[in-house]
């Protein structure tokens, strides 16, 4: 049975859980807000916030005794951008040792903030995703929509294939038993080997942690699909690609979410990216890319 289909960010919002309608606006992700909920943060018409509270036409919301204007979600669409990360970059908003974040290499949001869809740690570069709409991040970070996400690994040296079939079996790890759903060989020379490697959780480091466990070194990681969106061609470090509306749609409807309907806003693309850098949503979910 496919995901009940949730409200458009376009149509007016009543009668809808606090907690769904600050996460597609962007206030945070839905674990987040139940959280501030469970401390409470959150405050409804004067009354402490509980959990599964809704909003209504006219309610007053405060967060931490600050107005939150929730209405404007209503009007506001959602957007995801396909970042292109660099190593050496951390995704955070703060970093207490003043290493570079990449929100800081996105376009400003007039409402909500954008949401980093997982994670990549600071050595691997790639494909990141960034969303206004935390439902939407919520829905495809969740191990229940088993996601792939493929990397490009180069590695030391060389294999057997006896790692290979151990690693496609599964290996116990420290927080328990991970496997690559698919292992190919991409070419290489000398004592350099480039392999595409695909899982289906976004655990910390997960993909480094494997080849670890053979005793593989892993020296360059990139990310190169996330589902079905591949990092597009000719798309620079440092650099984002913004989904168009029939893309975000496709998208939108993959996860159980409804489809949306432009709105006017300020001009929200990278203006600098390439004419040629098209369609990222494959039918197959393939990236073309190659390194």
């Amino acid at each position: 049975m496919s995901a009940p289909k949730a409200p458009s960010a376009n149509l007016p919002v009543g009668d809808e859980r606090i907690s769904k309608v600050l996460a597609r606006g962007g206030v945070g992700s839905r674990r987040e807000i139940e959280r501030w909920i469970d401390e409470g943060r959150l405050m409804l018409n004067g009354v402490m916030v509980k959990q599964g509270d809704k909003l209504q036409p006219g309610d007053h919301l405060q967060l931490n005794g600050r107005i939150i204007h929730w209405q404007r979600y209503a009007q506001q669409t959602t957007r995801i951008l396909i970042y292109h990360k660099p190593t050496g970059e951390v995704v955070t908003r703060r970093d207490p040792e003043g290493r570079p974040v990449i929100f800081t290499q996105l376009p400003k949001l007039q409402t909500g903030r954008w949401i980093a869809v997982g994670r990549l740690d600071i050595n691997t570069s790639g494909l990141l995703l960034v969303t206004n709409n935390g439902e939407l991040a919520n829905r495809m970070m969740h191990p229940s929509s088993e996601l792939e996400r493929e990397y490009a690994v180069r590695i030391l040296g060389d294999v057997d294939e006896v790692v290979f079939e151990k690693l496609k079996k599964g290996v116990e790890l420290e927080d328990g038993i991970a496997r690559f759903n698919d292992i190919k060989f991409q070419g290489g020379e000398g004592a350099n080997k480039w392999y595409h490697v695909v899982v289906t959780e976004g655990r910390n480091r997960l993909v480094r942690r494997l080849w670890e466990s053979q005793n593989v070194t892993v020296s360059r990681l990139i990310r190169i699909r996330y589902g079905a969106i591949a990092m597009p061609d000719g798309l620079k470090a440092h650099s984002f690609y913004e989904m168009t509306m029939d893309e975000l749609n496709d998208l939108l409807d993959s996860v159980g979410l409804s489809k949306e309907r432009a709105i006017d806003q300020s001009p929200s693309y990278d203006k600098t990216r390439k004419k040629e850098n098209r369609p990222i949503v494959t039918s197959k979910g393939k990236s073309k890319t190659r390194f």
